[in-house]
C-alpha cells in the first residue's frame, strides 16, 4: 500500500524561549543602568556641580586678591608722629588678620572641592545624613547639617559658661 503524502502543512509546536539570567547577565544589566544614571544627573548632582564651579571661581578670586594685597601691603614704616605710627600698625595688623581668614577659607574651599570629587560632598560628617541643598547653596564649605551644627554651637556655648 502506498501512502499518499498529504499536502497539509503541519504546524510546528510553539516553543517558548526560556531565558535564565545568570549572574553575569545581571551585572551587564546593572552596568547599563549605572551608565544611564551617570548620563542623567539628578537635580542634587547638578546643583553640586554648580556649587563646585562657584567654589573654584571663589578660590581663584581669593588667590588673585591675596596676591594683589601682598604686593600692596605696606612694610613697617616709622612715622614721626606716634599716633600715625599706631594707626599704620593697626591697619597693617587688620590686613594681615583678613589674609589669615581668607587663607582658612581657601583651605575650606579646597576641602569642599575635594569632597565633591570623592563623592562625599553634602553628607554630614557627624550624623551621615544628606545636608539640605539650600544650606549647601548658602554655605558650600559646610560639613554638617543644620541640626548637627546647631547642636555643636549649643555645646560650645555651654563650655564657655
Amino acid at each position: 500500500m502506498e501512502k499518499k503524502l498529504s499536502t497539509k502543512k503541519v504546524k510546528k509546536p510553539k516553543v517558548e524561549k526560556i531565558t535564565t539570567k545568570s549572574p553575569m547577565s545581571k551585572k551587564t544589566t546593572n552596568q547599563k543602568q549605572k551608565t544611564k544614571i551617570v548620563k542623567s544627573l539628578t537635580l542634587r548632582e547638578k546643583k553640586i556641580q554648580e556649587i563646585k564651579k562657584r567654589l573654584i571661581a571663589q578660590k581663584d578670586a581669593l588667590l588673585s586678591e591675596a596676591e594683589e594685597a601682598l604686593n600692596e601691603l605696606p612694610g613697617q614704616t616709622i612715622f614721626p608722629d606716634i599716633g600715625d605710627q599706631a594707626s599704620a600698625e593697626t591697619d597693617r595688623n587688620f590686613m594681615l588678620r583678613l589674609r589669615g581668614r581668607e587663607q582658612r577659607l581657601l583651605k575650606k574651599i579646597e576641602n569642599a572641592v575635594d569632597r565633591i570629587e570623592h563623592g562625599i560632598f553634602g553628607i554630614c560628617e557627624k550624623c551621615g545624613e544628606e545636608i539640605d541643598l539650600k544650606r549647601l547653596d548658602a554655605r558650600p564649605v559646610t560639613t554638617m547639617c543644620i541640626d548637627c551644627k546647631t547642636q555643636q554651637e549649643e555645646e560650645e556655648k555651654l563650655k564657655e559658661l
